[in-house]
């Protein structure tokens, strides 16, 4: 039996959605090959994964470097065929306009927008010889509308969103379900609870954004059948106004 395998970049701790996105594949039998940039962090949840009987593989790698995404990509096609991509990169930056520095609005864009372009384009290549494979794309509020002091993230959000759904109506009658993934809300995780307790308090226990039911999304995604695709999904607390 071919050993099926998924490519997730944008893992950073333990009790955060590529982390936990990566857990949760493995335990449906995919070889997880898991990038982010901090190599220590990527090779924690890999070991946590091969302790538990799954199959992983870390590797670091910048989704802004394109030699580094493209490596990824052979690495896993060397396993086995690709039958998953996500990309989970780019954390909220905000930013006055006003006194924002060009190369840090360029940032946020090679990051979110430029980082998905070429984590996307390695994914399909390795995907659409097979005439099968899911590509999925973490976007964020800021993907929907643009709100005072977030213009670098959302442009940048929202032209990853806009990118996907060019890919969804191209790549979809060649076998390749492209979706995406809208999480509008704090994600009750370690960037939050150990990160910035003061904004989890602020917040309160019903208004963080479940990990587990994040997860549970893109599951369904990756399971849904050819003839009841998904092109986009939003996640929320019940308490969260949008």
């Amino acid at each position: 039996m071919t050993q099926k395998t998924a490519v997730i970049i944008g893992v950073g701790p333990e009790r955060g959605v590529g982390a936990q996105l990566c857990h949760r594949f493995a335990k449906l039998g995919l070889h997880v090959f898991i990038a982010g940039r901090t190599l220590a962090k990527v090779e924690a949840v890999a070991q946590t994964i091969r302790d538990q009987g799954g199959l992983a593989t870390a590797i670091e790698a910048d989704t802004t470097d394109e030699q580094a995404v493209i490596a990824l990509f052979e690495a896993a096609k060397a396993i086995g065929p690709v039958s998953l991509s996500i990309f989970n990169a780019g954390n909220n930056m905000p930013g006055d306009f006003l006194t924002m520095e060009a190369s840090y609005f360029e940032r946020c864009w090679r990051i979110a927008c430029f980082g998905g372009f070429l984590f996307s384009r390695e994914a399909l290549r390795a995907m659409v010889p097979n005439g099968e494979g899911t590509l999925l794309m973490t976007g964020a509020s800021a993907s929907m509308r643009g709100k005072p002091n977030f213009a670098a993230f959302s442009s940048a959000k929202g032209g990853l969103r806009n990118m996907m759904q060019s890919l969804a109506r191209e790549f979809g009658p060649k076998g390749i379900h492209v979706a995406h993934v809208v999480i509008d809300g704090a994600v009750d995780g370690d960037r939050i609870r150990i990160g910035r307790p003061e904004v989890a308090k602020a917040y309160g226990e019903d208004r963080l954004v479940d990990i587990e039911g994040i997860v549970d999304v893109y599951q369904h995604l990756y399971q849904q059948p050819r003839r009841a695709w998904s092109l986009e999904v939003d996640v929320r607390s019940s308490v969260e106004e949008f």
